[in-house]
């Protein structure tokens, strides 16, 4: 789950990051207001959850609080790589010295937070990678010790920052770090963190993703979500307990657990087809969830087969099966359709289908079932 600039500012500030004077308007009148109090010259900053906002037009300065409301008028105004931009942020302008980065992610490899630094601010970390690795500085974080005096200082000297700032960036690591590990984030980063004209440090944007698997212990920051983000369909599954990712393609899967559907779409797109979502049923699921699993992806008016391929461990084959036919009987289904059930219950399972009185194209291996899939899709396989 992503969170808004705003947002993610104000859960570093509550950790001893310092943030620029700001509000949130979902009004011109309230961004006059706000640029009011601030003093006049402000930073007008759409809120939504993508990047490229400030070459979208969604970032501008304004110097008065009458500038501020027409900026705010234009930006409320804009759709940002399709998302409407809903509210702005207004901050207080600071004159920049020098822009850094600094971030947190979970490095899997290495099974731990990394924090990472470059002096290279401002900058989407991806392109300093890519033209400037050496800028980026890393340090490893070991979860039982928490962040250590001398790793900070490790960053510190690797991008260069003058002797005065360390004490400071010591202060907002560690804060952003806190911040890190009590949201149950999977990344938190600070780009720009900013070396102001009077010599102080200033995180003037901000990123936060947390763990959904974390969520359940944060409902205050599960409220936080924008809906906007999702789509209907992908809000429609995460209410249902769904793990479901619209994507472009025209095979639609069904799979149950999330390695056997990342394996699906794998050799889908191996056998030239691409799948049109990513959809985890879960273990154990019921004959219900499989129904709202399956509409989902009927739904989608791209898609020219559906692809069930199901490993009856938890999950129960028959019960799968029942589920698809509650379907059938809900929605009916106006394309091609491929089964493989493998595991518990398969032969009651194939034996629901069986009797069902649909047409489905079965398979009993996984590359049978895509290629199948990939062919029907294509109108090139009769059931």
């Amino acid at each position: 789950m992503k969170l808004h600039e705003y947002q993610s500012k104000r859960l570093f500030a509550a950790h001893g990051v310092p943030i620029p004077d700001g509000d949130v308007a979902a009004t011109p009148a309230e961004a006059r207001r706000i640029a009011e109090k601030l003093g006049g010259r402000v930073v007008v900053k759409s809120q939504v959850l993508v990047g490229g906002r400030g070459k979208a037009g969604g970032i501008k300065l304004a110097q008065t609080p009458d500038e501020a409301q027409k900026l705010a008028e234009e930006i409320l105004g804009l759709e940002i790589k399709g998302l409407p931009v809903r509210k702005v942020l207004l901050d207080e302008a600071a004159d920049i010295q020098q822009e850094i980065y600094l971030g947190i992610v979970i490095d899997r490899a290495a099974r731990r937070p990394v924090m990472m630094a470059s002096s290279e601010g401002g900058v989407e970390i991806e392109e300093v990678a890519r033209t400037n690795p050496d800028a980026i500085k890393r340090i490893a974080i070991d979860p039982f010790l928490g962040l250590r005096g001398y790793q900070t200082i490790e960053l510190f000297k690797g991008i260069g920052l003058a002797d005065e700032h360390r004490r400071a960036f010591d202060r907002i690591a560690r804060g952003l770090y806190e911040t890190f590990v009590a949201c149950d984030a999977s990344l938190a980063e600070i780009n720009p963190l900013i070396v102001t004209t009077e010599g102080d440090l200033l995180a003037v944007d901000g990123k936060m993703v947390l763990d959904d698997n974390g969520l359940f212990r944060h409902p205050d920051l599960a409220a936080k979500r924008d809906l906007d983000e999702e789509t209907e369909t992908e809000r429609e599954a995460r209410e249902a307990g769904l793990s479901y990712v619209q994507l472009d393609g025209e095979i639609g899967c069904m799979v149950n657990g999330a390695g056997l559907a990342m394996a699906t779409m794998d050799i889908t797109k191996h056998f030239g087809g691409a799948p049109a979502n990513f959809l985890d049923i879960g273990g154990g699921a019921k004959s219900e969830r499989v129904a709202t699993a399956l509409r989902l992806i009927l739904a989608d008016p791209n898609v020219k087969a559906v692809l069930f391929n199901v490993f009856g461990g938890i999950t129960r084959c028959d019960e799968v099966a029942k589920g698809i036919i509650t379907a059938f009987e809900e929605v009916k289904p106006d394309v091609p359709l491929i089964a493989r059930l493998v595991g518990t219950n398969e032969e009651e399972g194939r034996a629901v289908l069986a009797e069902s009185g649909y047409e489905l194209i079965t398979a009993t291996t996984l590359a049978d079932a895509a290629q199948k899939a990939v062919a029907a899709a294509r109108g090139e396989l009769e059931v």
